[in-house]
Formats: structure tokens, sequence, C-alpha cells
């Protein structure tokens, strides 16, 4: 029963390293003349499935530290299994998408299709911060009902939702989405907020008083509000909002 909780974690990791494949098999990007002469680049399907398989690895890894804490089977190997496995997952499979994003992007330029790999690789950077961010929070030992720096899986989940709002649009913002200079702001503030010591909340409760977890009820209703009105679109809002939230009140969060 305690190898259940690391099944979980390796769960994890095999979603996470599908959702590259489905990433990377995305074929050459669809590119096309119409009648006004502009090049037209549709978002290959494939990787949204990728970026819903990070989804579904984010569910896993819920999962398996609540069966850990369920079955007391909470160990260093887990910490470290899990660890690696929210690399690939959370780091690994979303900067490929931001690689493939930027990709696209480009494509919409003249002579994009022949890129340079260099203007590429700073997707890079977020699996980078990724593991930076995970290694030290495994070395602190306080990091229980506050996070110093953006979750890891937070980030990637913010990423993976980018397809998916291009693919089902519930608001117009296809444009900015497959825009090299917002792509490249997102590697910064993204990477930025993982290796920061920026104080931010646990969504752990300690009870389920409304006094003592007021933000956490705050960010539930906002959470749902943005997915009833904006759907995929609120993820990126909910983000926001949890780090606005977070340093409105980081006293209480401690």
């Amino acid at each position: 029963m305690k190898q259940i909780p690391n099944l979980f974690t390796l769960l994890n990791l095999f979603l996470g390293t599908t959702a590259i494949i489905f990433i990377l098999q995305t074929g050459q990007t669809i590119a096309f003349i119409d009648n006004e002469g502009y090049t037209q680049v549709d978002l290959p399907e494939k990787i949204t499935w990728g970026a819903a398989l990070i989804f579904c690895a984010a569910i896993v890894d819920f999962l398996d530290g609540f069966l850990a804490r369920l079955f007391k089977a909470v160990s260093p190997m887990g910490k470290q299994l899990d660890s690696l496995s929210d690399v690939v997952s959370f780091g690994v499979a979303p900067g490929l998408i931001i690689y493939q994003l930027l990709r696209i992007s480009y494509a919409k330029e003249e002579g994009g299709l022949d890129v340079s790999i260099a203007f590429l690789l700073p997707a890079l950077v977020i699996p980078c911060a990724a593991a930076w961010r995970l290694a030290k929070f495994n070395l602190d030992e306080q990091q229980q009902f506050t996070f110093k720096g953006l979750p890891t899986p937070a980030a990637g989940l913010f990423v993976a939702s980018l397809p998916l709002i291009i693919w089902f649009p519930s608001v117009n913002i296809t444009d900015l989405l497959i825009n090299k200079w917002i792509l490249y702001l997102v590697i910064i503030l993204l990477s930025f907020l993982m290796v920061s010591n920026l104080p931010l909340m646990s969504l752990k409760f300690k009870d389920f008083g409304f006094k003592n977890n007021l933000p956490k009820y705050l960010l539930l209703i906002i959470g749902i509000t943005a997915a009833v009105l904006l759907q995929w679109a609120a993820v990126p809002i909910l983000l926001v909002a949890y780090v606005i939230v977070s340093l409105i009140f980081k006293n209480k969060s401690a």
C-alpha cells in the first residue's frame, strides 16, 4: 500500500512524457497564402492533446500527495520522485509548448519558416527555472502553508492553457497568444516568479473556517466565476489572481 502514492507519481511522469510526444509530433507548421496574400497559420491539434495531458498530470500530482498522507507513506524517496516527475510534466512539457508556439509565431512572418533555432531556445528557460524551483523547494522545510516563488505546477498549467484557449476560444485573444513578444514576456515572467522568493500562499487548508481561509475562499470564488465566463481563459486569470491575493493577504497565509 505504501508504494501506491509512488505509482501515482510515476503516472504523473508517464503523462508528462506522453504530453511531450504529442507536442513534438505536430509535423510541419501549417501555413498558406490566403486570397489577400497573407500567411495564415493553424495551430496543430496535437499540441492541445499534449496540453490536456499536462492537466491530467496535475490531477495525478494532487492525488499522489493525498494518497501519501492517507496511507501515511510520506517519505524522502517520494518527495524526490515527485520533484523529478514535476520537472518533466510542468517544466519540460510546457517549455516545449512555448517552443512550438514561438515557431508558429515566427511562421506568420515573411521568411519565418526558416527562423533560427536561437530565437526558439529561450523557451527552454522555463524547464530550467522549474528545476531550480523544485530543488529549492526540496531543501526548504518551511514551505508547507506558504511558498517562496510560484509553484512549478501552477506555471506549467498556465502554459498548458494557452493552446486550449487558442483551440477552444471563448475570447478573441489568439493573436496575442501567438505573438513572439508576448511569448517572450511569458517566459521571463514565469521563470522569474518560479525562482523568486515571492511569498505565495499554499492552497492547503489547516481548517475550513472562513476567517482563517478568506484568501483561499476568495480565490475559489474568482476561479469558479472565471471558469463559467471565460472557460480555458480562466486559467491565466486565476494565476494572476493567485499572485495578487497571496501578496494582499501574505500575513494571513503564514
